[in-house]
C-alpha cells in the first residue's frame, strides 16, 4: 500500500484539531515513503495533509479538474478553472493530473490509490467517499475504503450506513 487516495476538507473554517489530525496521518504517510493523490488544492485539510507528506519524504499527486477547449469534439487545449485562476492549486505537487470535470478527478483518485481515506470534510468529500463506495459496491474496483472517525467526525453517517445494512438496502457490509 504506497499510493493512498485522500478525500477532505478545502475550508480553511474548522476547529484545528482537524488539522493537527490531517498533519499527522500526512506526517506518517511522508515518513513511510507513501504517496499522497488528492484533489490538489492548497485550502484547509488538503493542503495541511500535502504539506505534511512533502515535509517527511513522501510524494504530492494533485488531481485537478479542468475543462477541456474543444474544437468540432476535438480536445485542442485546456482552460483554467476557478481553482486554477483564483491561485487555488498546491504548490507542493510532484504531478499534476488534469481532469475533464470533478467526476473524472474521483475516478482518477480512485484508479490511481491502492486505498481511500475520508478525512472530515464537506459535501465534497461526502460525494467523493460515496462515488467510491457506490462503484465498490457493483464491481468496479475493490480498493478498501477508510473513515477517518477521530473526534467521532463520522459517528452518525457510520450509524447510517449501518441501518443501511441492516434494513437489507446494501448488497455487503460496509
Amino acid at each position: 500500500m504506497k499510493k493512498i487516495g485522500i478525500f477532505c476538507s478545502a475550508s480553511e473554517n474548522i476547529d484545528k484539531m482537524y488539522f493537527d489530525s490531517a498533519r499527522q496521518i500526512g506526517e506518517w504517510m511522508g515518513k513511510a515513503g507513501k504517496t499522497l493523490i488528492y484533489g490538489g488544492a492548497n485550502l484547509g485539510l488538503m493542503e495541511c495533509v500535502a504539506r505534511a507528506v512533502k515535509e517527511n519524504g513522501g510524494t504530492v499527486i494533485g488531481v485537478i479538474p479542468a475543462k477541456l477547449e474543444e474544437n468540432g469534439g476535438k480536445v485542442i487545449g485546456v482552460v483554467p478553472t476557478k481553482l486554477e485562476e483564483n491561485g487555488r492549486v498546491s504548490s507542493l505537487l510532484d504531478e499534476v493530473i488534469h481532469t475533464r470535470n470533478l467526476s473524472d478527478r474521483k475516478d482518477v483518485i480512485t484508479e490511481k490509490s491502492e486505498i481511500l481515506v475520508a478525512l472530515p470534510g464537506g459535501v465534497g468529500t461526502l460525494d467523493e467517499i460515496f462515488h467510491v463506495i457506490a462503484a465498490a459496491s457493483i464491481g468496479y474496483h475493490q480498493k478498501k475504503v477508510i473513515f477517518y472517525n477521530e473526534y467521532g467526525f463520522y459517528n452518525e453517517l457510520l450509524a447510517a450506513l449501518k441501518t443501511l445494512e441492516d434494513k437489507g438496502f446494501a448488497r455487503q457490509s460496509f
